[in-house]
This record gives C-alpha cells, structure tokens and sequence, in this order.
C-alpha cells in the first residue's frame, strides 16, 4: 500500500512537471534543434504504426550519446542471436537521438522516451507492445518500470552501472527508488562494485558482465586516415577529448602558466611559430573536441578570445588545416581524433563531472591522462592505470605538462600504446554474454520471471 501511494504521488509531482518539461525543451531547442522534434513522442502520442514482423520488438533504451555507442556495441550480437528482431529504440537527448538513428533497419523504429506519467508511459506500451525492454547503464523510471511489470514487459537494466554519487541520492530517495530498482527483471552490472550498490538497493543483479565499450572495434577506416594525418603532422598532437563546459578555460590557463623552454631556431622553423610564444612554444599540436556540438562555436571563441588562430575539422580538405588549435566540431569522428592524436586528456574529469569515456581512446591506441575526478568510470580509470594504459594528473596544469612530456617520448608513447592493446583484448566479452541474457529472458515467459501480477 504504501509503495502505490508513493508512486501516486511521484506521478502526482512529474504530472505537475509537464509545464516546466515544455519549457525546457523549448529552450533546448534554440541551441540543439534535435530538441524541437516529435515533441508528442514525449507524452506518449506517436505518429507512426508499431513496427509488425515475425520477429520479437525488442525495446532498448540509450538516453544520451554514450549510451547509445554502448548500444551500437550490443545490437551486434543481439541482432545475430535473434534472426528477425525489429528495434524500438529510445532516446532522451538530441545527440542520443542522432547517433541512434545510424543504428537503424527497415523495420526499426525511433522515438523518444516517453514522460514519465502514468498516462504516457501506458500510450506508450500499449502503443508499441514491446516484447522486452532494456534499459541501458542508468535510466530507471518508477512508472515504467511498474507499468512494464504490471504487464508482464520483461525490463532489465544493461551495463549497469551506479557510482558512489548516484548510490547516496537514490538511498535518500529510497522510498521511490528502491521499489523502482527491485521490480526490475533483471539487472547485468559494469563491476563488483556497481553490483553491491545496486543490490543494497534491491536491485536484481544476476550477472557482471563487465563494460560492453571494451567490445567496440574503432571504425577502421575513420583511425587509419587519423593516424596517417597523424604521420605527416609537422609537431605531435595532443588531443583533449570530449571536453566540458569550464575545461577550455582551465588548458588555457593552464598553457600560459606552462611555458615551455624555447626552442632552437631549427625546431622552431618546423613547428611554424604561432601567436602565443608562452602557449604554443611547447612544439605540440593541440586538438579540442568539446563533448557537446552545441558548444563548437564558443569554445571557438575562447580559443581566439586568447590569442589563438583555430582551424575547425569540418573546414578541412584532404589534410587538416594549420591552425594553433585544431578544433574537432564533427560528430562520430572519434576514431579518426584518437588516430591523429598521439596521447589525450580526457575531458570531464578535469572538472568534477566523472570523467567521459576513456576505453575508446585506449581501444584506439591512444594513451589517456585523467584528471581527478573520475568516478563515472571508477574501476574502468583505476584497471587502466594498473595496466599502463592511462596515467592519472593532478589537475590540468599538470595534464598539461605531462602530455607535452610524452607526446615527444616516442619509447614510452610505444610502450603504452602496446599495454594499450593489451587491457582491451583482456576485458572483452560483455557484449556476447548481454547478448545471450537478453536472449534467454526474451524466451522466458514473463508469469516465469514476475510471478502472479499485481493489481492495477
């Protein structure tokens, strides 16, 4: 009883949140137009039939960017494991939705996820009447998780994963998330750790599969034509990869205070001299990729406000253009920055935000400098140091000089990029076991895995 009155009032409170929802999209929308979209997607209203095959419709959940590549890495081995399978795919943000819709087959569908009420999340099953869905890493809803239950939806949360942070605010909200957690079908964790987080919430955690991204194969095409730029580059790049609001600033400042010792005259003549005697002195090549496309003009901005010419990717011909500051303003050219790049700082965690990615550089063969704050990605960062893979800095001063450092240590660029290879090909699998516990349950017939259904 008191579970239902709790989700009537958490329905209560997101029913009352539509007015601000709408207004927050609107806004959003002025600098990402994704946003603007199929807005009555969002309320559970579709224009499109539900998808019919002789396949099952399997719905899969990826809210943002980095979920969505982490789905693009287990729809591989879930298509060849279930011949015939149409998608459902949601999303929650503009990038998501964009990189989501490279995924697609005739037959598949795209939509976003609906608003969390009651109303809408029932348009939304009654609509499309998935066969399971599968939340990927974090995105729990308390009534999509009992609605999906209520109707027997087998829900199971993929690559999971809950950080210290997150673990601490959903033990405040207990009275919601922990219902929302132990109605799950069936949960699959990063790491051990993630795992004892998400049962001491209740969650069913039946495997730890590891992370899926350490099965994602780099477009090969895309890290060839980077690693041949990479060759005729006239000085070594340094890429910061995937850098958030307030990052820029901090490499700025931090390239003014690390002045590098001058050059010889013929060293200098190579590098092409450049604005900045105290920036650019340091004989690197500096590559910016800012983690969201809405902010590729103003970190442009910055770039010029301090002194520095910038060359945007999207402007280059055959090979990059010179410029003091290279700037990646593409989207789904990762592989191609790591390939040009010969070591990288990873952007979010030099700013306490938890860190992005960072097996994708090191799949890559990108050597990575982590900042503090890593805690997205707690044991991935700790196994990548422990290998050799990564190394953590201080701060971005220090990011800074280090990577100058190593950027001009062919030996010791050599050796990481071999340990490199190494931690990947040693955490691979996540992608086949997922793959065959979404089959398994998928089969499973929903009074199996529920038990008696609750009331309504």
């Amino acid at each position: 009883m008191f579970e239902r009155l709790t989700l009537a009032l958490y329905g209560l409170l997101a029913w009352l949140a539509i007015p601000l929802l709408r207004r927050k999209l609107r806004r959003r929308a002025r600098a990402e137009p994704g946003y603007a979209q199929a807005v009555p997607e969002r309320f559970g209203h579709y224009a499109m039939a539900a998808p019919h095959g002789a396949g099952p419709l399997v719905w899969l959940h990826a809210v943002s960017l980095g979920e969505t590549r982490a789905a693009a890495i287990l729809l591989g081995p879930l298509r060849e494991q279930l011949p015939g399978m149409r998608l459902l795919l949601t999303h929650g943000t503009a990038t998501g939705r964009a990189e989501g819709a490279k995924l697609l087959r005739p037959g598949d569908v795209q939509v976003w996820l609906p608003w969390d009420t009651p109303g809408a999340v029932r348009r939304f099953l009654q609509h499309f009447e998935p066969a399971i869905g599968v939340l990927m890493e974090t995105e729990i809803w308390p009534h999509m998780v009992a609605a999906c239950r209520r109707r027997r939806v087998p829900l199971v949360l993929a690559n999971a994963r809950l950080n210290a942070k997150s673990y601490a605010g959903a033990r405040r909200l207990a009275w919601l998330a922990r219902p929302a957690y132990a109605a799950l079908a069936a949960v699959w964790a990063q790491t051990e750790a993630d795992a004892q987080r998400l049962r001491a919430l209740g969650a069913p955690v039946e495997g730890v599969y590891g992370n899926l991204k350490f099965d994602a194969r780099p477009d090969a095409a895309l890290l060839a034509r980077g690693r041949a730029w990479h060759d005729r580059a006239p000085r070594p790049v340094v890429l910061l990869a995937s850098t958030r609001e307030g990052e820029e600033a901090l490499w700025l400042q931090s390239l003014q205070s690390n002045r590098a010792p001058a050059l010889d005259g013929h060293a200098r003549s190579a590098i092409n001299t450049i604005v900045d005697e105290g920036a650019m002195a340091d004989g690197v090549q500096w590559l910016v990729v800012p983690r969201h496309p809405q902010r590729f003009d103003e970190v442009q901005q910055l770039c010029r406000a301090a002194g520095l010419s910038v060359s945007r990717r999207s402007a280059w011909g055959e090979t990059p253009e010179p410029a003091d500051v290279w700037l990646g303003d593409t989207l789904g050219e990762m592989a191609l920055y790591y390939g040009l790049a010969r070591v990288a700082l990873l952007g979010g965690s030099f700013a306490p935000l938890g860190g992005q990615n960072l097996v994708e550089s090191i799949a890559c063969g990108c050597p990575v400098l982590l900042g503090p704050h890593t805690f997205n990605f707690a044991e991935a960062a700790d196994l990548a140091i422990k290998a050799g893979a990564a190394q953590r800095v201080a701060d971005m001063a220090e990011g800074v000089r280090q990577a100058r450092r190593l950027a001009h240590d062919a030996a010791r660029l050599a050796g990481m990029a071999q340990r490199c290879d190494a931690f990947i090909a040693a955490h691979r699998g996540a992608a086949q076991a997922t793959a065959q516990a979404i089959v398994a349950r998928c089969a499973t017939r929903s009074c199996e895995i529920y038990g008696e259904p609750d009331s309504p």
